[in-house]
């Protein structure tokens, strides 16, 4: 097993995804919170699971999708991966801002 680590600015990405999404509905504000979540639990178990970012083009540096939401992490090791940010999709990933 693989242990997930949330970054500080993952934390602070979810928590704006929540409180914007909130502002319309708070029901489905958690349930966009909570299957970020659980998509982000499937790492657990296969780290790689996610494709290669393809903006950046390095292996260690993937994402997963979850609805609307491009989740990027880094597997640090085979046993820690970094959640390092959460954006919609529609948003420009600029390297920069990953860490």
């Amino acid at each position: 097993m693989v242990k997930i680590n949330w970054t500080l600015i993952s934390l602070s990405d979810l928590q704006n995804i929540f409180e914007y999404i909130s502002e319309d509905s708070v029901r489905y504000a958690q349930m966009t919170v909570t299957k970020i979540h659980f998509r982000v639990s499937s790492l657990k178990s296969q780290p790689q699971l996610g494709r290669i970012v393809p903006e950046f083009e390095e292996s260690n540096i993937r994402e997963l999708i979850s609805g609307n939401y491009r989740i990027v992490y880094e597997i640090i090791d085979n046993k820690k991966i970094d959640i390092l940010r959460i954006y919609h999709s529609a948003r420009l990933l600029k390297k920069e801002s990953l860490k």
